[in-house]
């Protein structure tokens, strides 16, 4: 629940310089979800949510990676009125905080928009912040544009850092970094300042640099240790269903990485977290194994990332195994099968 902003600021009139110089704005926002099977949980947006925030925390650095001034407010939610015993548990927000202080969302919005300016880049501490915010923003008609650019500062961390793929907790990352905290944990302010202090640390400019490739090796699930046999990645959006996924993959998707021509696709094999594995064939460089995970995007249509194996890798292998074990047949248990005769002599009359 932790993004960053980046805002570009343009010198100063008494300088000559044109350049523009950054200001760093780390933003923390905390959201409550409805629980599973309660009457919120059941509602019917005007426009769907995954959780309704509460709690915006901010920290504007100077451009010499100095604490500069920080936001803060609540949001007194209209949707998801009755805090989550766990999201409550783990922030500390009640619901009587909530009704005393929280502000209406489009006011707190509108005065967090105001202090950040206009012009802003976002970065986010995971994927999903970006996507809860402008959910929020929908679902109350206002203006999502300006949060259009963001970035994932996670992956500019783990690049910095240990070079995994690895997410990582805020604690985690302050631990690598060597940083004590000295504020609250889970509270939206106390994690947006121990997140400017990481930010501090990092290479940011540097980092945004090579963040869109990055970001796309991440997309493709081809991020930090490379995978031993792989030999083509690829990802495709905008499908309505399994079926629908799982058949481009076969199909029009079903591309040779050698030669580029089409392939001809086996039988899906399913595998645990919406994974799924085929043998496919290209007439002139032979077999290569497919593997496809499924995945949801923002807009609620499935992703689907396609890898292809060498049909000498461990991956093929463990297709092989899966592929040639015996149909699992049910055994009628013999017991049910003579409680049914004995029900039925017992219908025969007398």
């Amino acid at each position: 629940m932790i993004s960053f902003v980046i805002r570009y600021q343009a010198e100063r009139p008494e300088h000559k310089t044109k350049e523009k110089r950054m200001q760093y704005i780390v933003l923390d926002l905390e959201w409550n979800q409805p629980w599973p099977g309660s009457y919120s949980a059941k509602k019917v947006l005007p426009s769907p949510i995954r959780g309704e925030i509460v709690q915006i925390g901010a920290v504007r650095m100077s451009c010499e990676g100095t604490v500069a001034d920080e936001f803060q407010t609540l949001i007194r939610p209209a949707y998801y009125k009755k805090m989550n015993r766990k999201v409550a548990s783990l922030t500390g927000i009640k619901d009587a905080i909530l009704k005393e202080q929280g502000k209406p969302f489009p006011e707190a919005m509108q005065a967090f928009h105001d202090w950040c300016g206009e012009d802003s880049a976002f970065l986010t501490w995971g994927f999903d912040d970006i996507v809860i915010l402008k959910e929020n923003l929908t679902l109350y008609g206002m203006d999502t544009a300006w949060v259009d650019k963001w970035y994932n500062a996670q992956l500019i961390f783990n690049a910095q850092t240990d070079g995994s793929s690895a997410q990582k907790a805020l604690g985690s990352a302050m631990q690598i970094m060597g940083i004590e905290p000295t504020r609250p944990a889970h509270d939206a302010l106390g994690d947006a300042y121990h997140t400017a202090l990481i930010c501090s640390r990092l290479r940011l400019a540097e980092g945004i640099d090579a963040y869109e490739k990055a970001a796309k090796e991440h997309e493709n699930g081809f991020h930090g240790a490379e995978l031993p046999g792989c030999v083509a990645r690829h990802v495709s959006h905008g499908y309505a269903d399994k079926a629908q996924a799982l058949a481009a993959m076969a199909q029009e998707e079903s591309v040779c990485p050698v030669c580029g021509g089409a392939m001809t696709c086996g039988k899906w094999y399913p595998q645990p977290g919406k994974r799924f594995m085929a043998m496919a064939a290209c007439e002139q460089d032979g077999k290569f194994l497919v593997r496809v995970r499924l995945a949801e995007d923002p807009d609620g249509t499935l992703r689907a990332n396609r890898l292809v194996y060498s049909p000498d890798s461990e991956a093929a292998e463990s297709y092989r195994r899966v592929s040639e074990k015996p149909p699992h047949r049910r055994r009628r248990r013999a017991g049910r099968s003579r409680a049914k005769k004995t029900g039925a002599e017992k219908q025969i009359p007398q």
